[in-house]
């Protein structure tokens, strides 16, 4: 099982969506990298859900449910989808500008590739940021 970081602007597709919605397809990514991530998601890997904009913090946890499938929308081979369900809600939201401040996120790519809309997690940054999610 592997762990990612998934990438959204609330006012389009929030994790409040999510959860209403029950699962979803995760469509849109065209970014060469971000693609090769996706390309690598197996069903039972754990999301982070990040909300971008104004929020910037990871706000809960999915579960991946699919293996990466051809966009069924697009007719390129190429760009790929999959489907998440949500598994919780994080009781206190991880900013990204907490996240920046702590020396044990340096190699972390949200901060040195903040760019990326897909991003891996390491088994030790997982665990630091649900500790931090569980701190009062």
């Amino acid at each position: 099982m592997s762990n990612w970081l998934l990438k959204t602007e609330p006012g389009e597709f929030s994790f409040s969506d999510l959860l209403r919605e029950k699962k979803a397809t995760w469509n849109g990514v065209t970014n060469n990298l971000a693609l090769k991530h996706l390309r690598s998601f197996k069903k039972g890997d754990v999301v982070f859900f990040y909300h971008t904009g104004n929020e910037k913090s990871i706000v809960g946890l999915a579960e991946v449910v699919s293996n990466p499938y051809p966009d069924p929308n697009l007719n390129d081979g190429k760009l790929v989808v999959i489907d998440i369900k949500p598994k919780r809600t994080f009781r206190r939201k991880v900013s990204l500008s907490e996240i920046k401040s702590k020396k044990e996120f340096t190699s972390f790519d949200l901060v040195k590739n903040s760019r990326l809309s897909v991003i891996p997690v390491s088994d030790i940054i997982a665990a630091l940021l649900l500790q931090l999610s569980e701190q009062e």
